[in-house]
């Protein structure tokens, strides 16, 4: 690690070995005896010592140590000299196995555990760590104790940020010294501390002091990892705040039960089809957030009169989402009104919709829109019972028309009206434009690393600046630099494939003008004139990423099939999605179907080659922080849950907890390894609605 070479331990001769393990048995059964039967005396913890000497990871022995602290602590009462004199004999024991392991995560912990009694002295402690540090001065456990035993000590921020400086300028490869600047900094800056706010002035400074660190050694990785965490920084907006809704801010909604009014000249980006008695209400926020309720957003209309809406995340990270969901119910409107209905949405207590950091909302939001509703009776036709929906390009025609509404797109803070635009904003910009024609000065673009930078650069700025003019370009060059770096840098082909389709969709959906050109409009013969929709066909570009959700809330028919997409996660918040086409992706798993649970417009589903099935099992629920974040919630009772009717689901248990959630009319399956008879009579029981199966009209059961 760090750049330093591997030696390999010294060889020991038989019989030295042999001594050196018998000595080891011999302790170890002596230590058990004395732990088994509760042996506290000075003998026993001296055997304890010598056995952390030759093994300080023996963690069973550090927890028998404190047990033996506790009884005497316990024992002694008030003998003050006396506590601190065990205290003392255990740093001595900890300090003794740092010498033989100075990685050893049970001598630190238990160092951090006896300072917490506050009984030993803190300056003492910082002498040791400044002197082993002196050692070996990228030792991230003496790193982590430092910021431990300064927090004790209530050491000034200010002169451990002058520290870090001190030690980088003695040697630039030091990522533990890099990322105690970086903890300290994000301190300061969150606390908005006197002198480090604004933050534009202490970036300014930090860049000088990383870009000298990057150019004397450009193929040392701990000056970038801390220039990525000052990119970061440079962009960062600590308030979260709504950045797009459904519906969209003075829009004009037609939604019908049974398709399109006749006679109604209505735009395809604005009809709807309901078909389930409840209307979506999304709000979409820059981060995950918390804290919706009746009392924190207000939804005023003539379906909420008497009732206030009820908020859902729509997602499982323990109620922090980005995407939140309240459903207006239709069914007070009297069948053959035509009336329109206006809507108000408004956050009006900020203080109670907060981030993970603890921010709360600092910018107002306020929606309004109109709804128009048309009850129509049997028989007018619905999109998807018309006939099995087809994929095939011959259905789909190039939208031509002008978009007579503007695409709802998310009104981010960094596409502010210029006059609007914050001062923050526009310093941000100005320093990565310096940092990105300073890279084409100092720094060779022709290689990887230079690439990557200026990827990252242009891609940082792409979000603080509103000229469109030049935003364009800037894509263009982004997915170009992207492209190079795939076959430069094979070892990290998914990694630029991922940041490739990220820059790919939001060059797609950056202006309306762009977008149309992924607008299709569905043509097949068995579907009315005026009952045909928009398609947004995202289809064959190669995506692994699926993002730039914000701006597709609206959308009711997506195809994105022959990608390479293994997960589909913030689908969810597509709630007016009613058609979708995943075929022909790298899905592995019914857990990468799970966010289709929660969107209850879905009634078309392909999923047909992919790769349901082909692993025993499912790696996809360990690609997050803990395997329980994003796995099938358990939220009823299996026995409950599973048909019964003799058909065996143990060995698809996950595919029933997806399915059993859905209300598909139509599905095509075909081409995954789990797909079977037994899986199939399996579905037909789940789906009771299912009209259409890989391409066959099924026969009621």
């Amino acid at each position: 690690m760090h750049g330093r070479p591997r030696n390999p331990a010294k060889g020991e001769d038989e019989a030295a070995a042999a001594a050196r393990a018998s000595k080891l048995r011999d302790l170890q059964s002596r230590f058990l005896h004395n732990h088994h039967h509760n042996i506290y005396d000075e003998e026993a913890m001296e055997v304890s010592a010598r056995l952390l000497e030759m093994n300080p990871e023996y963690y069973t022995v550090w927890n028998y140590r404190k047990m033996a602290v506790e009884r005497y602590m316990d024992g002694v009462g008030g003998d003050c000299d006396g506590v601190e004199g065990v205290l003392k004999r255990e740093l001595d024991v900890a300090q003794a196995a740092l010498r033989v392991n100075f990685k050893s995560y049970g001598a630190w912990h238990h160092r951090k555990w006896l300072l917490n009694k506050r009984r030993s002295s803190l300056d003492k402690e910082m002498e040791l760590i400044n002197l082993l540090q002196s050692k070996d001065s990228r030792n991230f456990h003496a790193w982590n104790h430092r910021r431990f035993v300064a927090a004790l000590m209530n050491s000034s921020e200010i002169d451990e940020l002058k520290y870090t400086r001190d030690v980088i300028g003695q040697n630039f490869s030091n990522y533990s010294a890099w990322h105690n600047r970086s903890v300290i900094l994000s301190s300061l800056f969150k606390r908005k501390a006197e002198g480090f706010f604004p933050k534009e002035k202490i970036l300014n400074a930090e860049y000088q002091l990383v870009q000298n660190a990057i150019f004397t050694e450009p193929d040392d990785q701990s000056g970038w990892f801390y220039y990525l965490w000052l990119l970061d920084q440079t962009i960062d907006v600590e308030a979260p705040s709504v950045i797009s809704s459904w519906p969209a801010p003075s829009s004009e909604l037609f939604i019908t039960a049974d398709g399109s009014a006749p006679g109604t000249v209505i735009s395809l980006f604005r009809s709807y089809q309901v078909n389930t008695g409840i209307f979506p209400l999304v709000l979409y926020f820059s981060e995950p957030v918390k804290g919706l309720s009746p009392s924190t957003v207000t939804v005023k209309s003539f379906f909420t009169e008497s009732v206030g809406l009820t908020w859902r995340p729509l997602s499982n990270a323990n109620d922090y989402s980005m995407a939140w969901v309240a459903y207006l119910d239709l069914s007070k409107v009297k069948s053959g009104s035509s009336e329109t209905y206006p809507v108000e949405v408004r956050c009006h207590h900020y203080q109670g919709i907060a981030s993970f950091n603890g921010f709360h909302c600092s910018h107002d939001f306020v929606s309004k829109f109109t709804v128009r509703i048309h009850h129509l009776d049997s028989s007018h036709g619905k999109l998807h019972e018309m006939g099995a929906i087809s994929w095939k390009d011959c259905n789909f025609q190039k939208y031509e028309g002008d978009i007579e509404v503007s695409i709802p797109l998310p009104v981010k803070w960094s596409r502010m009206d210029k006059d609007q635009e914050t001062v923050a904003c526009k310093d941000a910009g100005a320093i990565l434009a310096y940092e990105i024609a300073l890279l084409h000065e100092l720094l060779a673009v022709s290689d990887k690393i230079g690439k990557l930078l200026l990827a990252r650069l242009s891609t940082a700025l792409d979000t603080v600046v509103s000229d469109d003019a030049s935003r364009s370009h800037r894509m263009e060059e982004i997915l170009e630099l992207y492209g190079d770096l795939m076959a430069l840098d094979t070892p990290h082909l998914q990694y630029y494939k991922d940041q490739h389709s990220i820059t790919l969709l939001n060059q797609a959906t950056s202006s309306s003008g762009i977008f149309s050109r992924y607008c299709w409009l569905y043509t097949d013969v068995s579907v009315p004139a005026g009952e045909r929709v928009i398609c947004v066909r995202f289809n064959s570009l190669s995506l692994t990423q699926f993002t730039s959700i914000e701006c597709l809330l609206w959308v009711q028919m997506l195809d994105l099939s022959h990608n390479e997409l293994r997960s589909i996660n913030g689908i969810e918040a597509m709630q007016s999605l009613a058609c979708l086409n995943l075929s022909n992706n790298n899905l592995c798993s019914f857990t990468a179907l799970d966010p289709l649970k929660r969107l209850k417009s879905l009634k078309v589903l392909d999923i047909s080659h992919n790769e349901i099935g082909s692993h025993s099992i499912d790696t996809t629920r360990y690609l997050w922080s803990s395997p329980l974040s994003r796995t099938v919630r358990m939220d009823t009772n299996c026995d409950d849950a599973l048909p019964v009717d003799g058909i065996i689901t143990a060995k698809h248990w996950e595919g029933v907890f997806i399915f059993r959630n859905l209300r598909l009319t139509q599905l095509d399956i075909t081409g995954n390894p789990v797909v079977d008879e037994d899986f199939v009579v399996l579905l037909r029981r789940l789906l009771p609605k299912l009209v259409w199966l890989d391409g066959q009209r099924l026969n009621a059961i």
